[in-house]
């Protein structure tokens, strides 16, 4: 599988291709150099992203996971930049137990691009299993002018 490893305000930020899609993300310091068009396509859109001039990613994407799985990232994949939503308000809608849902965040593969930071608790900003943990979903909730007064 093809990897391309960025650097970005949050940390080194691993992009992983299979056949086509973008299939995983990670915060993770490698030395991936692959440049396939695709990998250096999300690379230029992650780099706009952080420089403030991109605000919806647009790019194939696989979530290879549960059918439960891929139902939660698609309803976090179809959050607005700079706004957020609740695990409740998605089990909700998924008619599913808020912890379910939040493990389903916390193994969202696509981390960014299909934006886990946007979810948080009813009364707590959550987890985040990216980066740095919790500091890098209000680095990213920040920059986005999110999550209201949690950050």
């Amino acid at each position: 599988m093809p990897r391309l490893c960025i650097d970005t305000p949050t940390g080194r930020f691993e992009i992983t291709e299979t056949d086509g899609r973008i299939t995983a993300t990670t915060w993770t310091d490698s030395a991936a150099a692959d440049r396939t068009p695709l990998l250096v396509r999300a690379a230029d859109q992650t780099a706009a992203y952080f420089a403030g001039d991109l605000t919806d990613f647009d790019l194939p994407l696989q979530v290879e996971a549960s059918p439960f799985q891929q139902q939660v990232c698609a309803r976090i994949a179809a959050i607005p930049f700079g706004e957020t939503t609740t695990y409740g308000d998605i089990a909700k809608a998924l008619n599913a137990p808020p912890q379910a849902v939040g493990r389903g965040c916390g193994g969202n593969p696509i981390p960014l691009f299909i934006p886990c930071h946007r979810v948080l608790g009813a009364t707590t900003l959550g987890g985040f299993s990216g980066g740095t943990g919790v500091e890098t979903k209000v680095w990213l909730l920040r920059h986005e002018r999110a999550g209201g007064l949690l950050i």
